[in-house]
């Protein structure tokens, strides 16, 4: 039986076995052997900087010299003990310009700490040799919270208020939980099962139960959450994209890039998902180069990734940045599409060249063309708040006070849906922790 191959960058075939290989994990997991050396690198220092800079505030040192002593579980638990999703931020996490940025090792001469591969080297061995979970609930209280999502917000939230002994009932809009660890992140970040691994884990500690297929504003209502639960959390992400404005933007094989990269990781098989040979990528962010290397791994002849401003203006990350360069993605800078050419599908598109006058972003009348058969959206995402009533917002996003609650008693919020919000899923799981300690603390004065 023939495989399935489509145009690979040399003009040749790629054949099902190769696409599948190039989605293989980006980062080669350390054995125990290399964790113990790259551990021993650790200088141990006093009130290390790598601690301020980690956004749940994982004890950095303590755990890297559990493993040099080869407590691996314990470094593990240390790692929970702050971030419960400690398994897929060590894979996804902006490592390079978070904690290992700012390792006093990295000089220049001298490499950061490993502290990525290794926290996911710890927590990926309690999770897979393990069958008791590392945390206990507390006395069980007769308080109910409801969560809306189960992404890295809404689970980081229902586990820690599980543990502190409330009952927790999350209302997912999809399929399966885990929300961008499981649709939204690229197939060669997360591998193999890991993200729904992540979640099983989470929900072994008890008390938690989730709610499939269940759209806010559809078939639940804040209203009826309210009158059903002591509290609520609302941790539902940025469920809409933005359009480009053009005309044309309805053609066929002109798509949002999260729904490019959501049919990736849905899909098993990624030869079965088609691309075209000349596809562009609008966009400036991780999910632009994304999809970007992940249209270049199916086999795709050109991808080319344009943006509106300089290199120095882009939200990804200089690492993520020169992973398109070396997957032969080709960045052009300075380009803002201003038409979309094709009849019943995309055939091209014509870009303006911009500039910087007196600070603002003005387009000029130079001109160029591309040829396209396959456009991906990446120009970011955005709060949908048709079910969100008169909950206050700025800017599209939730406003909450200093103790995680919105405008309404009684309903939190945490996550990217909210003002502070980072687009960041350690971020994400902190605000879930900490909102949890404020809505324990909300039940606690408001018996």
């Amino acid at each position: 039986m023939a495989q399935n191959s489509c145009n690979s960058v040399n003009g040749g075939s790629l054949t099902a076995s190769e696409i599948n290989q190039s989605f293989g994990d980006l980062h080669k997991p350390l054995n125990l052997q290399q964790a113990i050396a790259e551990s021993d690198r650790c200088v141990y220092c006093y009130d290390a900087p790598c601690i301020q800079a980690c956004p749940t505030s994982i004890d950095i040192p303590t755990f890297i010299h559990q493993i040099r002593t080869e407590n691996i579980n314990g470094a593990a638990k240390t790692i929970l003990s702050e971030n419960i999703m400690g398994g897929t931020c060590a894979r996804v996490c902006p490592t390079e310009v978070l904690c290992e940025e700012s390792c006093v090792l990295n000089t220049g001469v001298e490499q950061p700490v490993e502290i990525g591969l290794l926290q996911r080297h710890a927590v990926e061995h309690l999770i897979n040799n393990t069958t008791t979970h590392p945390f206990k609930r507390n006395k069980i209280l007769s308080s109910k919270i409801a969560i809306i999502g189960a992404g890295p917000a809404g689970l980081s939230c229902a586990h820690r208020l599980s543990m502190l002994g409330h009952d927790v009932t999350i209302y997912e809009a999809k399929e399966k939980s885990g929300g961008l660890n499981e649709y939204g992140l690229a197939a060669y970040k997360m591998v193999d099962n890991c993200a729904q691994d992540e979640v099983d884990f989470i929900l072994d500690i008890g008390g938690i139960n989730i709610k499939h297929n269940q759209i806010l504003g559809d078939n639940i209502t804040l209203e009826q959450l309210q009158n059903g639960y002591d509290a609520v959390f609302i941790g539902i992400g940025l469920g809409q994209t933005y359009s480009l404005g053009l005309d044309n933007e309805n053609l066929k094989g002109v798509d949002d890039a999260v729904d490019f990269i959501e049919i990736l990781r849905q899909t098993e098989d990624k030869s079965q998902v088609a691309i075209g040979n000349d596809v562009i990528v609008i966009g400036a962010g991780n999910t632009a180069i994304d999809a970007a290397v992940q249209a270049k791994k199916l086999g795709a002849k050109n991808v080319t990734l344009v943006y509106r401003r300089g290199e120095q203006h882009m939200s990804a990350t200089e690492y993520e940045i020169n992973l398109a360069r070396r997957n032969d993605v080709v960045i052009k800078l300075w380009s803002s599409p201003i038409k979309i050419k094709g009849k019943n599908k995309v055939k091209a598109i014509k870009f303006a060249k911009t500039k910087l006058k007196d600070g603002t972003l003005i387009t000029t009348k130079n001109t160029y063309k591309l040829k396209a058969d396959t456009v991906l959206k990446a120009i970011g995402q955005k709060l949908n708040p048709s079910a969100l009533g008169t909950i206050d917002r700025e800017r599209g996003k939730i406003i909450i006070n200093n103790k995680y609650e919105t405008s309404q008693k009684g309903i939190f919020a945490g996550g990217d849906a909210i003002k502070s919000g980072e687009d960041l899923t350690v971020q994400a799981v902190e605000d879930g922790k900490q909102a949890a300690h404020a809505i324990a603390t909300y039940l606690q004065e408001n018996k």
